[in-house]
């Protein structure tokens, strides 16, 4: 972790977290659809995943939503507040207080693009889970709330002659295929989708951000309070620029899917150049010339 960039206050994001807690019922759409979406993919898997983890929430919340996918007899949560569910271990996805191999499947929800040292938890999880065993995460991508960074950015040039940072830097699509990659998982794949809402108006976005835990925690964040001239400025060129015809605001959060598989000897793998059964051009029906070769006119 010495050799990490810090950009993230980590206690910050606790406090924020924790001081969402007592309403997180009121402002969990966001994560209930992210949830959904994920637990869907288990439907399309023929394995059961009896002994699962799941990062970023509590047990007792997502153990509704299960509905029996995945085969799941025991499920372990993890997150950096406590919870009310007896099997909710408070950790830092940075340093998972797992043995090795011991997960049939881990569930990331929301939490890891607030991690500093990505490849490292992704490497740990990989670690924790049983070879053969499965991860499916999902996290916020960098199109995320792409019209309140740009309506900051204009606001604050405009009245105060430079911008700080507003929103947390994410993580791209390409980005999280090449990172379970590294941290060796097998049949890696990452996509990405954008879940849009609108608002009323943009305070009323920024208090669901608030109420959601999802404030801002960058290090370089502005740690004075914000003018109000700011503030209103940043929500009129928010409704000028990005309103609906009948004047709701719109708000996108692109959400990164991650899925890997811990490596087994019985994983499906490509075949080395030159053994393909069948060759391309018989599949094209064509006809295959040598390198550098040219059809005969």
């Amino acid at each position: 972790m010495s050799d990490t960039m810090q950009i993230f206050d980590r206690a910050v994001k606790r406090r924020h977290r924790q001081r969402a807690a007592w309403q997180a019922a009121e402002y969990d759409f966001l994560r209930a659809a992210v949830a959904e979406r994920l637990l869907d993919r288990l439907e399309d898997i023929r394995r059961t995943f009896p002994l699962t983890l799941v990062q970023g929430c509590d047990a007792d919340w997502l153990k509704p939503r299960l509905q029996g996918r995945g085969g799941i007899e025991t499920l372990v949560s993890m997150d950096s507040i406590p919870g009310p569910s007896l099997l909710h271990v408070v950790g830092d996805e940075e340093f998972l207080p797992f043995a090795g191999q011991r997960f049939d499947l881990v569930i990331a929800l929301l939490n890891l693009h607030w991690v500093n040292d990505l490849p490292g938890a992704l490497l740990q999880i990989q670690r924790a889970l049983k070879p053969d065993g499965l991860f499916l995460g999902a996290m916020l991508g960098g199109s995320t709330l792409s019209e309140l960074r740009q309506s900051w950015l204009a606001a604050e040039s405009e009245l105060e002659g430079g911008a700080s940072p507003r929103v947390s830097p994410m993580a791209e699509t390409l980005d999280g295929a090449a990172l379970l990659q590294r941290a060796g998982f097998a049949l890696p794949v990452a996509d990405s989708e954008v879940i849009r809402v609108t608002y009323a108006d943009a305070i009323r976005l920024m208090r669901d951000l608030r109420g959601m835990g999802e404030a801002n925690a960058t290090f370089t964040r502005r740690k004075s309070f914000t003018r109000r001239a700011t503030l209103f400025r940043m929500a009129d060129i928010y409704q000028q620029r990005f309103a609906d015809g009948d004047g709701r605001i719109r708000a996108g959060f692109e959400v990164i899917t991650l899925t890997g598989w811990s490596p087994h000897g019985s994983q499906q793998k490509p075949l080395r150049p030159g053994m393909a059964a069948n060759r391309l051009a018989a599949a094209l029906d064509t006809v295959e010339y040598p390198l550098g070769g040219r059809p005969k006119a």
